[in-house]
């Protein structure tokens, strides 16, 4: 097959949900690796880089993330920097983690055979979704693992399984566009609201303040049960309407529980 052939085969993808597609980086150490990565989602066709407690808080402006850009300089110049992983991914519904480790309560580790199913699932649904890659020397933490619903590996050399940043940053992206182009289907328009890992998170801080109140969950010894409700919000997929009822029982919890 002939390159140009080749190209137009990849073409066909839903620019709706290439538009909606976001790719964390935590904690990345080399400007350089923040340019290439910009570069590589822009190749696929994306273009919301977010950027969480870089090493360098001007990293977006160096001259060597400008270099490696290399014709993706619009994608750094509309990047965002978050605090912490929360705040970049809060409207996003479907948050997929990028780490050969697995977790004891982190999400089942999968590989990208996987993302055509994410794919169909995220456009029913209309969730946005978020690609998340740890820095270049720790990877992601624990805690970061744990507010995802997706643990994703890239198979590699199980001699040398260490890929560069910006590399599997690209296989992703590569592979992300793949999955849509076979899923490509217009945003959802079914009744149904999916809620944001923010409004999730919410949730989940509303549930702790109600097991709290009623003794369920010792503060000096937690233990797993939060991690655990964690993944329970994670594989339930809720809605935004289901979101508000739960809120809506903590709340009377609260009231009942420490009445003025």
């Amino acid at each position: 097959m002939k390159e140009e052939h080749f190209i137009d085969a990849v073409q066909p993808v839903s620019a709706h949900r290439l538009d909606e597609t976001v790719f964390v980086l935590v904690g990345a150490s080399h400007p350089g690796n923040v340019g290439a990565a910009a570069r590589a989602i822009k190749n696929m066709g994306f273009r919301h880089l977010r950027l969480v407690a870089p090493r360098f808080a001007d990293v977006l402006t160096q001259p060597e993330a400008v270099a490696f850009a290399s014709g993706a300089e619009d994608v750094l110049q509309e990047a965002q920097i978050q605090p912490d992983l929360s705040a970049a991914v809060a409207d996003c519904g479907l948050v997929v983690a990028l780490s050969a480790r697995v977790r004891d309560f982190g999400p089942p580790l999968r590989t990208p055979d996987c993302l055509p199913h994410c794919a169909e699932r995220s456009a029913q649904q209309g969730r946005r979704v978020a690609f998340v890659f740890g820095s270049e020397r720790f990877g992601l933490s624990n805690a970061d693992v744990y507010r995802c619903d997706v643990l994703l590996s890239i198979p590699a050399n199980p001699a040398y399984t260490s890929l560069n940043l910006a590399q599997a940053v690209q296989v992703i992206a590569w592979e992300w566009r793949k999955a849509v182009g076979v899923h490509a289907v217009q945003p959802a328009q079914a009744e149904v609201v999916a809620a944001t890992a923010g409004e999730v998170e919410g949730l989940l801080a509303h549930m702790e303040q109600a097991l709290l109140a009623l003794e369920v969950l010792d503060p000096g010894a937690p233990r797993k049960l939060l991690p655990r409700l964690r993944r329970l919000a994670s594989r339930a997929e809720l809605s935004r309407e289901e979101v508000q009822i739960l809120r809506g029982v903590c709340a009377a919890i609260l009231r009942k529980a420490l009445p003025r």
